[in-house]
């Protein structure tokens, strides 16, 4: 009796193995579940999905839910083809969301913003780019590592066209100008290449000189400014006191036509008053003389002061006319 009891706990102590056929079972579970897994995938709503068998091209998928052939038999590249994109150049903004969004070092922004202008002046240029994905195939097949293309083309462009300008122009009154034609010279370069890109916007952010010349600078700029403003005093003086000189001008122009035509039709009117009396004077010299004795006499005497009629043969009339009261007076 006691012997049975001590068998019968001895095997309940044995572990429990399970059998070869539980194992494998497991195994090939685990397998189902491994490749279940790898069958389906997400697309984001900002992306399109390019699907590849064995490396080959089969198709573009939208965003959703998908199944694809297990084990690394079909392979799937997200492309964010509904996100705008963007790059920086000679600075970095924290939170980017791509490692080709600026450069990674200080020695790598300092090279890219550091130009030159076409009068071989240095300036310090700041831009960003912003663009899309077109088409993903090209932009996954046709170039290795598009992105870090597309910053080469940019900075390539940006040289160049700022190489053709002065520096006034980059840093003042060319930002403009500067910006459309760098957009139009790397799209054409873009699609060349056939990034499958496109370029939104070319932006130019801080454009200065260097520091070593920027006080320098900044005089010049103030010289400049006080040139304008003197400049724009006296074209204010010339608007203000030339057309006033003009209309003065103009008036006594005016004035001497209407005096010289005044004095040349008097002078017509006397010749012909003169010729009218010569002809008279012809036909009845005494009479006309007489005539033209008393007009004058008439035109005459009302000018006159006091006046005296005395008989010529009279003497001692100066006691009568008190010119020493009218003197007085």
């Amino acid at each position: 009796m006691s012997n049975t009891i001590n068998f019968t706990i001895r095997d309940r102590e044995k572990p429990v193995r399970g059998s070869p056929a539980m194992i494998i079972w497991g195994i090939v579970l685990i397998v189902l579940i491994m490749i279940v897994s790898t069958m389906f995938y997400t697309v984001q709503a900002e992306y399109q999905g390019i699907v590849l068998r064995f490396g080959k091209y089969i198709k573009t998928v939208e965003p959703g839910l998908h199944f694809k052939l297990p084990m690394g038999i079909d392979e799937v590249h997200l492309v964010p083809v509904r996100r705008q994109l963007k790059q920086e150049f000679g600075f970095g903004s924290p939170g980017a969301t791509s490692r080709t969004q600026y450069a990674s070092s200080r020695a790598e922004q300092e090279g890219e913003r550091n130009m030159v202008s076409g009068d071989l002046n240095a300036a310090t240029v700041e831009w960003i780019i912003q663009f899309r994905v077109m088409d993903p195939q090209q932009f996954l097949f046709r170039v290795r590592n598009p992105e870090t293309t597309l910053r080469n083309i940019s900075e390539s462009v940006m040289r160049a066209v700022v190489g053709d300008r002065t520096v006034d122009e980059v840093i003042t009154v060319g930002r403009q100008e500067i910006e459309s034609v760098a957009l139009t010279q790397m799209q054409e370069v873009v699609n060349l290449y056939q990034l499958g890109l496109i370029i939104d916007q070319v932006q130019l952010k801080d454009v200065n000189p260097p520091r070593k010349v920027q006080p320098s600078f900044n005089e010049v700029n103030q010289a400049q400014q006080e040139r304008e403003q003197m400049i724009n005093i006296a074209n204010g003086e010339y608007n203000r006191v030339i057309p006033r000189a003009r209309g003065e001008a103009e008036q006594r122009i005016q004035s001497a036509e209407g005096y010289a035509l005044r004095r040349i039709n008097e002078a017509q009117g006397e010749v012909s008053r003169f010729n009218a009396v010569l002809a008279e004077y012809i036909k009845a010299p005494d009479v006309t003389r007489q005539r033209l004795y008393l007009e004058t006499l008439a035109t005459v005497i009302p000018n006159m002061g006091g006046k005296y009629v005395i008989d010529h043969e009279a003497t001692q009339i100066l006691p009568l006319l008190q010119l020493h009261e009218r003197g007085q007076q």
